[in-house]
């Protein structure tokens, strides 16, 4: 009699479970075993920070399929024919005698179980600073269930009123909103000049200054000197410029790494990013282990060279492409990433996929171009909401390189649709004549994707001048004196403005007021209104009367990330 094949998965987050019921699926006479160190099982880990805020309260929603049901033990072994074993630590691997030895850490007991394919999938772990005070209670992480339960017991408790958030990634920011949500005092620590480092900076900036506004501080560039303690307890924050920040709790969110001592001590190569090294199968140096999740490095599939995304949604995908391996032979591929993301901070969203503007010259793009959009998601009288685009594109070939976007609109749309022409290796030729879904409820008749494709059309083809906020800033640093054109209407004026020594003349009075601008037509100006869609109209209107240097401030007011006069 043929002997059943013996799949063994090592982790029981996200990429595991979905690799071992991927296997047992398409070889329903497989043994397919699940090996998880913690107590849980397929946990919504980009979860937890809702879960902390209060969003939900049902702590196994976190653990549940879409109908309800806890993905524990029981459920993998009666719903899926997988055995699960929690609480278990595969402590090595036997190559050569294909075995994993296993210890259960309430009994201590040690065996061994036997594999034909063997899926690593031990995650990541937090990274953790060298620094004084980093064992004191209340410092922690968000990684775990365990971390989730007890940021969440400190949320309904309400004792602590003062935290400190390292870190300004996706993580650190979501944890920011959750712990102010819960009504305490919250100041996030950034090492680098911004939060989100996936954003450039004028768009990162933008969410500073919305977390700003909900009453949580930010500090950036500024690293972590040490946490301050009495009685082994924490009582502050101190930053290598001396500063020291009271409070009763700190969560560390400076990133990842990958869990590979178990596979690098069982002989498997790790990459050159230091995730465990992978073929377009998730196969690693071993044929008869594959390897997926948070642990493993990926293609990058816009410049070619190996990268970590250590992403729930990418984690599943891969597990998926090792389970049918590992059940039918190599026969499915995963192709790597573009390092899509989005995430909520506070009202706002934030999201963005492929290179940003600085990667593609650092990865031989020669001549790069990007254009900012600030526009609606809607129509106006369907409650319309302001989001931010910007678009990096390769001008050689006018391949879209990449696509960030922030604001309290439909960012996620916006991403997904930028995502799928980066895949697609679109062109801005390719978008701007895009056939997308249109109806008063979810876009506008040309959606804020398709107009910022227009921008960059019009950027190319030379019919643009414009200016992003970064470079306008720099300009007028250096003591340049270009004559700044506003086009709003007085009431908006008067409501907001930069403050930068603009005059103001509204769009309808331009063409009647041309002697209130500059007599020498080479004099610089730079048109903006509250998204630059008037600016455009002006610069336009200039540039028939003979204005030579006209610029578009691109996304106006809206996307200026510096202070604001009102």
């Amino acid at each position: 009699m043929t002997q059943k094949k013996r799949i063994v998965v090592v982790g029981g987050s996200a990429a595991g479970p979905k690799a071992a019921a991927r296997a047992k699926r398409l070889a329903p006479d497989a043994e397919v075993t699940i090996i998880q160190r913690a107590p849980e099982l397929s946990m919504a880990s980009c979860g937890y920070p809702y879960f902390v805020g209060g969003v939900f309260n049902n702590r196994n929603s976190l653990l549940s399929t879409p109908y309800g049901e806890v993905r524990d033990p029981n459920f993998f072994v009666n719903t899926k024919g997988v055995l699960a074993r929690t609480e278990t630590e595969v402590t090595s691997i036997d190559r050569a005698g294909r075995t994993v030895q296993c210890r259960d850490l309430k009994s201590g007991a040690v065996d061994e179980i036997p594999y034909d394919t063997l899926i690593i999938a031990t995650g990541a772990k937090p990274r953790k600073p060298p620094v004084p005070g980093i064992d004191l209670e209340g410092v922690t992480t968000l990684q775990s269930m365990r971390d989730a339960d007890f940021l969440r017991r400190i949320r309904d408790e309400g004792t602590i009123k003062k935290a400190v958030v390292i870190g300004g990634g996706l993580i650190g920011i979501e944890t920011c909103e959750a712990l102010q949500l819960s009504g305490i005092d919250i100041t996030v620590i950034e090492m680098l000049p911004q939060i989100l480092m996936f954003l450039d900076w004028e768009m990162a900036k933008v969410l500073e200054n919305h977390v700003r506004s909900k009453a949580a501080n930010v500090i950036t560039d500024v690293k972590l000197a040490g946490f301050l303690g009495e009685n082994g307890k924490l009582t502050g924050v101190k930053l290598e410029n001396g500063t020291e920040l009271p409070c009763e709790l700190a969560v560390l969110a400076i990133g990842v790494v990958p869990n590979v001592e178990l596979a690098q001590t069982a002989g498997l190569e790790i990459g050159a990013t230091g995730g465990i090294l992978v073929n377009e199968y998730m196969q690693t140096t071993d044929p008869d282990i594959y390897a997926v999740g948070d642990c493993v490095e990926l293609l990058h599939r816009v410049t070619g060279k190996k990268t970590r995304a250590p992403f729930g949604d990418l984690a599943n995908l891969e597990g998926r492409v090792a389970g049918e391996n590992a059940a039918l032979g190599n026969s499915v591929t995963f192709p790597g990433t573009i390092h899509t993301g989005v995430c909520k901070v506070f009202d706002f969203n934030a999201g963005s996929t492929g290179l940003s503007e600085s990667r593609p010259r650092q990865e031989g793009y020669k001549n790069v171009a990007t254009v900012i959009n600030a526009s609606l998601d809607k129509p106006e009288f369907m409650g319309a909401k302001l989001v931010i685009s910007k678009m990096v594109v390769d001008v050689d070939s006018g391949r879209i390189l990449g696509v960030q976007c922030v604001g309290p609109g439909d960012v996620s749309k916006q991403v997904a649709i930028a995502a799928m022409a980066i895949l697609g290796k679109l062109t801005v030729t390719d978008m701007v004549n895009a056939d997308l879904p249109y109806a008063p409820p979810f876009s506008l008749p040309i959606d804020h994707s398709i107009a910022t494709a227009h921008l960059m059309e019009n950027k190319l083809k030379g019919r643009l001048n414009g200016i992003g906020p970064v470079e306008f800033k720099k300009v007028l640093d250096d003591g340049k004196k270009p004559f700044i054109l506003d086009v709003r209407t007085s009431g908006e004026f008067d409501q907001m403005r930069i403050g930068i020594g603009e005059t103001l003349i509204p769009i309808g009075e331009l063409r009647h007021r041309l002697n209130d601008l500059p007599a020498d037509k080479e004099r610089e100006i730079v048109c903006y209104c509250k998204i630059s869609l008037r600016g455009y109209e002006a610069a336009i209107q200039l540039q028939a009367e003979g204005w030579k240097n006209v610029k578009v401030l691109e996304g106006g007011v809206m996307a200026w990330p510096y202070g604001r006069e009102k």
